[in-house]
């Protein structure tokens, strides 16, 4: 009795001190222990063939027993021999672009950026101000106007798609920069396009069809997308130059490389993953160079990182659920183990076989987790925000998402947050590795370019100082590696003890993932200013 007395006026006392009235207080408890008492009934009733803390130690070690230091290095091994046979041979991966320099960091001017994504169009004003500006005087984003690409633009069909956009450009010119541009006056544009496009030109390249219900290749499919855009804006009178396109991974490393001289590659870890990396030519077999100029010594490469993977990632049964169900499973295989669109998905199927197996949940599947990819990655975040002992305010976000006739527990939630963290962890790891390797492989093909230079050669100097480089810049971008709690820490954390592991190398050596603001517009824009020098 005096247990339950200490119990009672110390629940009571804490809701008092919280704002609550006496008869609110003494409801709440009264509330609180009918709760538990059911809960406590219904565990009793539930079959489970686990307890939770066996799950979770089983989950934990499938999970991230295969992403220990020995195991990482086992990945590396294989990604690295990937990388090198598709650098040869691959025509949908290790894409050679046409940015064959990065910014010096004397570029100036204003540029006209365009970023046409799977859900918006933003036209932005920017401006460059050199890498070393005066304070007040710094590059960034002048101004920018955000357009919604509706399921209704989506279906728009050949140039209608392109004759919108250039509608856009023309409402966004009008409204702020009227004077920069005229019939004696074009104004210089670049443009981040995220989707598919063969490359002819940095200024141009061959439309394919966009996917994520897209309709705008109709008709235009293998036509010149630079051409389709400036004749667009001709219709609108816009007098503009479209000189530069760029993918998004590649944009974030120009963007970042601007104001950072070590940077050498763009990570992009939101929906999807890629990463551009900065290599000497000779990595690259001669029939996928083409006709690029012979002068070129390095160039930036999209190296299309989800479609890595096959037969050297660790896979476990949920894994194997997922791929299973999965209309493309060898698509994609490190993305699905990554990102943002499968992390919760692999939540799920784990949360569905915990209830089962242990009665989680109060053993009742909320109705809306039946449904694949149901459970959102931001849920995952938002729970893994809740920092609280009691995790109400993860408790009623989830329940608010996915309700159910069992009220939700602290337990409940802390069970899964500790799925979402091991979930997470791994997706860190395998990152972690993939930037390893590609840095791994950076770093022996710049020992051999210094190599393959004679003494005197006046490029020796440069090349040596980038095959010493002690602190290489890796710039992201993308919601899951800014915004997923603890992920950039645990990913830099892999990244570290990897590079730490690293003996045969001279001096020290640091590989640092800095983040890349607005990267797809500022990037656009310096692979433009890169190519036209001072303006």
């Amino acid at each position: 009795m005096a247990t339950f007395q200490k119990q009672f006026l110390a629940a009571i006392i804490k809701s008092l001190l919280r704002g609550k009235s006496l008869v609110q207080a003494i409801l709440a408890y009264w509330i609180k222990s009918l709760a538990v008492t059911a809960d406590t009934k219904d565990s009793a009733n539930t079959s489970s063939s686990q307890s939770l803390q066996e799950f979770l130690n089983e989950a934990e070690a499938l999970l991230l027993e295969p992403v220990n230091q020995n195991g990482l290095h086992q990945l590396v091994r294989g990604l690295r021999k990937q990388y090198s046979d598709r650098l040869r041979t691959s025509t949908e991966a290790m894409l050679p672009s046409y940015n064959h320099q990065l910014p010096n960091g004397t570029e100036r001017g204003h540029y006209l950026a365009l970023d046409v994504g799977g859900s918006t169009l933003r036209v932005a004003l920017v401006e460059l101000h050199g890498r070393v500006a005066k304070v007040g005087k710094e590059s960034g984003i002048v101004s920018m106007m955000n357009f919604s690409i509706t399921p209704e633009i989506k279906k728009l069909e050949g140039m209608a798609f392109f004759d919108w956009m250039a509608a856009r450009i023309r409402e966004t010119l009008d409204a702020q920069y009227d004077h920069l541009h005229g019939p004696d006056q074009p104004l210089l544009m670049s443009m981040a396009w995220s989707f598919p496009i063969e490359q002819t030109s940095l200024k141009g390249g061959k439309l394919s069809a966009m996917g994520k219900g897209f309709l705008a290749s109709t008709g235009l499919t293998g036509q010149d997308l630079g051409q389709i855009i400036e004749t667009a804006c001709g219709k609108q009178g816009l007098n503009v130059e479209l000189q530069a396109i760029v993918n998004d991974s590649s944009a974030c490393l120009l963007s970042e490389s601007y104001s950072h001289t070590s940077t050498r590659f763009g990570l992009i870890l939101g929906t999807g993953v890629n990463i551009a990396a900065y290599l000497p030519v000779l990595t690259m077999g001669k029939s996928k160079l083409g006709q690029r100029p012979a002068e070129w010594t390095h160039l930036i490469v999209n190296s299309e990182i989800s479609m890595f993977g096959t037969g050297v990632l660790p896979l476990n049964r949920w894994d194997h659920q997922l791929r299973e169900a999965h209309a493309h499973p060898d698509f994609q295989p490190l993305e699905m183990l990554v990102s943002g669109m499968y992390l919760g998905e692999i939540c799920r199927l784990i949360l569905v076989e915990a209830i089962e197996k242990t009665g989680v949940f109060g053993g009742t599947v909320p109705a809306s987790l039946e449904k694949p990819y149901s459970l959102a990655t931001e849920t995952l975040s938002m729970i893994q925000n809740d920092t609280s002992d009691e995790l109400d305010e993860a408790c009623k976000g989830f329940a608010l998402r996915h309700p159910s006739p069992h009220t939700l527990t602290t337990s409940d939630l802390s069970f899964l947050r500790q799925i979402a963290t091991f979930v997470s962890k791994r997706s860190s790891a395998l990152v972690a590795a993939s930037v390893y390797a590609f840095w791994q492989l950076r770093v022996d093909a710049q020992i051999e370019f210094v190599d393959s230079l004679p003494e005197s050669s006046p490029l020796r100097p440069q090349a040596e100082a980038d095959r010493d480089l002690e602190n290489t810049t890796v710039a992201f971008n993308g919601s899951v590696i800014e915004n997923y709690p603890g992920y950039l820490d645990s990913c830099q954390n892999y990244l570290d003890e990897m590079v730490a592991s690293q003996k045969d190398l001279k001096g020290p050596r640091k590989v640092q993932l800095v983040s890349a603001k607005e990267s797809s517009l500022m990037g656009a824009a310096v692979a433009l200013a890169s190519i036209q020098g001072n303006a």
